[in-house]
């Protein structure tokens, strides 16, 4: 079954990459065909999902290389169901938004479907040789869409984002390596070497805790290792700043995740290292969004800030912190792909990010108003929307863990609310418009739609996602004692 999901987007891209030029209007009916079908199946999977039943469903298992104990597994429990369940939706929605695209579309389309496989390998592996394959199998389309397709800075851009993850996969690949060493017949199968791990030194533990850390936290990113994201975003096609923000950020959390599973004395001693480490990132991520003029620079901050709470949820070491952390992933990825989305449509028919250059837009184009306003207020976690629910479980599970000190969040979520109101009072409710634009187009609504439809849907019913992630968060909590 899982097999089928990770393989199905590179059956499309096989067939969007061979189509004649005569027939170059199918590739996005293809692309479509593609995701829709991965949609589909991943909606399955969900429905057939046991949140009761064991650990990890759906596993297969085969030989990759016997002699080093790697094996070709995969297998999902409930946080990485709705990573997979995210990164589906999400590829749906960044291909609907190009159907547009002409120049270099076999391209585009190809290696969206090349990244979307990846992702679903990077969150079904069971293996961490396989996951480590998979995960740096998302540099190489990301790097050639920003390089090929990006912006006037694309090349820079896309050098930067190449070394920065380059080089977190070189220390998480050695820590990798120290667990192979730990683990019970020198295999990398997760298991094996979450049971190696957790028999570690402390000392040795910490140490290989470190390079896992910098390895995901460049990839979330979180402060200081976030210098590749403002750029990659800014100069990068707005479909792919959609995955790039909303997926992409999301497999360093659930590598950190998987980390605490392995290595839980090492959580517990950096415990209060984490927090404050959160805490900087969400602030400092606040702090320069308010600052930017640019909006694409603007929503890039602001998933620094938003990652941040992310961060906190898994340094709570307990479920409710834990249940935070995995809701704010799925909101923040519904919430920044739809800013970055309204961000590439604007920037498509004005040439312009500056927010200087608009005036309001609820006059002349109701629909960019009304998804505008909508994205930022469920970014700040509007009450009804997913994000809020997210923050609400991060600060009781702060509170639990270090009591009063969690008031401290508070400082970021001010600053993320002001810059927030500050862009919908300058883009929704003053002034004219300085220039003729064109509303959204009945696909790019509905695009959009779907988005907050997911959002509001999540922030009044929030039950199904937190029944599905449970019983996985129930077992990593219990490492910890919470």
């Amino acid at each position: 079954m899982l097999k089928v999901l990770v393989f199905l987007p590179v059956l499309g891209a096989a067939i969007v990459a061979m189509l004649p030029e005569r027939f170059a209007g199918w590739r996005w009916r293809v692309a479509m065909l593609s995701a829709l079908a991965s949609l589909g199946h991943t909606l399955w999977l969900a429905a057939a999902f046991d949140p009761a039943g064991l650990a990890i469903q759906f596993h297969e298992s085969r030989p990759w290389n016997v002699r080093l104990g790697s094996f070709f597994a995969l297998g999902i429990d409930g946080i990485a169901l709705s990573m997979v369940l995210l990164t589906a939706l999400l590829s749906l929605i960044a291909v609907l938004v190009s159907r547009r695209m002409s120049a270099g579309s076999r391209l585009y389309f190809t290696l969206v479907l090349l990244l979307e496989s990846a992702m679903f390998g990077v969150f079904t592996a069971r293996d961490w040789s396989l996951f480590y394959v998979f995960w740096e199998a998302t540099l190489i389309p990301l790097f050639f869409m920003i390089d090929r397709l990006g912006g006037p800075d694309r090349q820079r851009a896309a050098l930067n984002f190449f070394l920065y993850t380059l080089g977190g996969s070189v220390f998480m690949l050695v820590a990798l390596l120290f667990l192979y060493d730990a683990a019970p017949g020198h295999s990398f199968a997760m298991n094996d070497m979450a049971a190696g791990g957790r028999d570690l030194p402390l000392r040795t533990q910490l140490l290989i805790f470190a390079g896992l850390f910098i390895g995901f936290g460049v990839k979330m990113p979180v402060f200081p290792l976030h210098g590749w994201l403002p750029l990659a975003h800014v100069e990068a096609p707005s479909p792919v700043s959609i995955l790039l923000s909303g997926v992409l950020l999301k497999m360093g959390a659930y590598g950190l995740i998987r980390a605490a599973e392995t290595l839980p004395a090492a959580l517990l001693a950096l415990q209060s290292a984490l927090a404050v480490l959160a805490l900087v990132s969400l602030v400092y991520g606040a702090v320069l969004a308010w600052r930017q003029q640019d909006l694409k620079s603007m929503v890039a901050y602001s998933s620094i800030s938003h990652m941040g709470v992310v961060l906190l949820g898994i340094a709570t070491l307990n479920v409710v912190g834990l249940t935070g952390a995995v809701m704010q992933m799925v909101a923040h990825g519904l919430t920044a792909a739809m800013l970055f989305l309204i961000v590439g449509l604007l920037y498509q028919r004005t040439h312009s990010r500056d927010l200087a250059d608009y005036g309001c837009l609820l006059g002349r184009a109701p629909r960019f108003a009304f998804f505008t306003a909508f994205g930022l207020l469920a970014a700040i976690g509007l009450p009804g929307t997913a994000g809020f629910v997210a923050e609400l479980h991060a600060l009781v599970g702060g509170f639990s863990a270090w009591g009063a000190w969690v008031v401290l969040v508070f400082a970021g979520l001010l600053i993320g609310a002001a810059y927030g109101l500050r862009v919908i009072g300058r883009l929704c409710l003053r002034g004219l418009p300085t220039q003729e634009i064109a509303d959204m187009t009945r696909t790019e609504a509905a695009a959009a739609g779907l988005l907050a439809v997911t959002v509001v849907a999540l922030g009044v019913w929030p039950t199904p996602l937190i029944d599905l992630v449970a019983g996985s968060v129930d077992r990593v909590g219990r490492l910890f004692g919470g």
